[in-house]
């Protein structure tokens, strides 16, 4: 799992740590005014432009895609007083600006590379893993924020919080800044300015064409995830233009009727330089949910992982890059979050003025979901209506009244149009855990402003969901196959040209993604992918997961350390395991979140010895 971790003294004289402590494993990264260790990071993935006699300096790491000269420009602009072009390079990565003496670290807005932070006396702490700072402070899960993650929709229930209690979370989008004699504390950084469609397409087709030639032009191996649809084959596609690789389809029997394989295979006949291979998981015997009943032999993450649910999935589909060496895997994730929206947004255009198109949206929206029209647009003027620190106030009194929780599996239209509400898995909290649940929600009810808008919220929310399970999934690869895997669509750049256009222009009833469409028209990418219209469903394989893998699942739910804790009652939640299991309709998400959840709580290591060591005596002159 790789990590930075960083320490600032008050004082501003860098002091070592309480008993000359380091994280473990830790590389010494040269840091004026600070301590700074790389751990588990390749070399090239951390990067320096040193001061040169100045007042400023850079360090980046993850994959900051810039040209030395870039990060040099970038550590100029810091020492004119415009630090926030450190930000703005390509790439995804976390940024360490030295200004002087002031530090500011910066994280991705996507939440991919999150910065986390906690105070030893006179120290700071900070880190891209909040693991590393609640065993050095010895935290404890926040097991409140961790139901309140898997019940709740529209609540941003982190905000500066993290999974473990003391240890705070910067939030993408902000800077942790500190200072000798003052308090930490965190400014917001500049965004993209809204951009028109044309205009938004071609800063898109510029930025994703440099995170893609860029990584090529590292040369080292490359792979790619290529299921067929639009967002990791157009990577593929872009690549292979490039640079030989090797790409990857996974199906099964199910996939294996839809769309996707065909598509892949039409993307694949296009380019000699690309290596085609399929895998088929029922052959291979996979499924989801396997390789769970040994959790003392499970990946570490930071946070819950969806990705652990997919375990056995991810190494039979990863297994061909594996073997072709790769050491760039390209993903697609994050596409469906920047190329797309989301309905809510319509309701931001409506806030805006712009009421009868609005309408429109809308009511296509209702037809094509086959839902009633007036039902929808009732929800819709509910929300836009409603400011959203009342609509997070009156969610709050739900939760702590045991207000029944709708027993559907999935949300229909009109539900999606809500500022909040409960998801299925807040049916299994007890009441002592809906209560602490409410808690946080009144929390962020005092923190949120009257003049957010539901749709910019809720994409901002998914966003940073998507980029921190992204985080899991790579450091999982990294752990189990020694692959980093990467999202270029949740790069800074790409995030930034995609989210200043509006979102009700990027979601269009009856079109798909017309902003990949517009933006990667005439490039490497088939014309034939672009027009896709239809989108695989991948629900199917996860019942075949949840019937094949009961036992163990049912063993986990029935060790549960949320129920021992008084928060969860296990037994709703069997029942749904067993109702997917038999192929019924079930809430799966919520399923898949509380699973996961647990066995992260099962395997987490807050050992303080486990991640930090006592750094070597320094040897001194006259000695050996």
């Amino acid at each position: 799992m790789p990590f930075i971790v960083g320490a600032f003294s008050a004082a501003g004289d860098n002091r070592p740590l309480e008993g000359c402590r380091r994280p473990r494993g830790g590389r010494v990264v040269p840091l004026q005014g600070a301590s700074l260790w790389a751990v588990g990071h390749d070399g090239h993935e951390v990067r320096r432009s040193p001061a040169d006699g100045g007042q400023a300096e850079i360090v980046t790491a993850g994959c900051c895609l810039a040209t030395d000269q870039e990060l040099r420009e970038a550590r100029d602009s810091a020492e004119r007083g415009n630090w926030s072009h450190a930000r703005r390079l390509p790439g995804s990565y976390v940024a360490i600006v030295r200004s002087h003496r002031t530090l500011r670290i910066v994280g991705d807005r996507a939440g991919t590379h999150t910065v986390y932070w906690c105070q030893d006396g006179t120290h700071v702490l900070w880190s891209t893993s909040a693991l590393v700072l609640a065993a050095w402070a010895g935290s404890q899960p926040d097991l409140a924020r961790l139901l309140a993650g898997m019940s709740l929709l529209g609540v941003d229930h982190l905000n500066e919080a993290s999974y473990f209690q003391g240890v705070n979370r910067v939030p993408p989008g902000r800077a942790l800044v500190l200072e000798p004699g003052r308090p930490p504390r965190t400014e917001a950084t500049a965004r993209q300015a809204a951009l028109r469609f044309a205009e938004g397409a071609s800063v898109l087709a510029q930025e994703l064409t440099t995170a893609i030639s860029r990584r090529a032009a590292l040369g080292m191996p490359v792979s790619a995830d290529m299921s067929g649809g639009v967002d990791s084959s157009s990577l593929a596609s872009l690549a292979a233009a490039r640079t030989p690789i090797t790409a990857v389809t996974y199906k099964d029997r199910l996939l294996s009727e839809q769309d996707d394989v065909r598509y892949a295979r039409r993307v694949a006949g296009r380019f000699e330089t690309l290596t085609y291979v399929e895998v088929d998981g029922t052959s291979e015997r996979v499924h989801h949910f396997d390789l769970l009943d040994q959790a003392a032999l499970l990946p570490v993450t930071d946070i819950p992982s969806l990705s652990l649910g997919l375990l056995a999935i991810k190494r039979a589909q990863l297994a061909p890059a594996v073997a072709y060496g790769s050491r760039v895997h390209l993903t697609g994730r994050g596409g469906d979050n920047v190329l797309d929206s989301i309905p809510m947004t319509v309701l931001d255009q409506a806030r805006g003025g712009r009421r009868r198109a609005a309408l429109g949206s809308l009511a296509s929206y209702a037809r094509a979901r086959r839902a009633p029209v007036h039902g929808v647009l009732r929800q819709a003027a509910r929300t836009v209506r409603t400011p959203y620190p009342r609509a997070l106030t009156a969610l709050a009194r739900e939760l702590a009244d045991n207000a029944p929780v709708s027993g559907r599996a999935y949300l229909g239209p009109a539900d999606l149009l809500a500022w909040c509400r409960q998801l299925p898995a807040a049916g299994w909290l007890t009441t002592a855990g809906r209560r602490q649940v409410a808690e946080i929600v009144t929390e962020r009810a005092v923190t949120a402003t009257p003049q957010t808008l539901p749709g910019a919220e809720h994409e901002r929310i998914a966003l940073e969901l998507m980029g921190a399970e992204h985080a899991t999934y790579d450091d999982i690869a990294r752990q189990c196959w020694g692959l980093p895997v990467h999202a270029p669509f949740l790069d800074g750049r790409v995030v930034d040209a995609c989210l200043a256009v509006p979102g009700w222009q990027r979601w269009v009833p009856g079109d798909f993604k017309p902003l990949a469409r517009a933006a990667l028209t005439g490039t490497a990418v088939p014309d034939f992918l672009l027009q896709r219209r239809t989108k695989t469903p991948m629900t199917g394989s996860l019942h075949l997961g949840l019937r094949k893998n009961a036992p163990t699942l049912r063993a986990i739910l029935a060790g549960s350390r949320l129920a021992y804790a008084g928060l969860v009652d296990p037994t709703p939640a069997l029942a749904a395991l067993d109702s997917a299991g038999r192929g019924e309709l079930a809430p799966l998400g919520s399923l898949h979140c509380l699973l996961v959840t647990e066995l992260w709580l099962a395997t987490l290591s807050l050992d303080r010895d486990h991640w930090w060591e006592t750094a070597p005596a320094p040897v001194r002159k006259g000695t050996s």
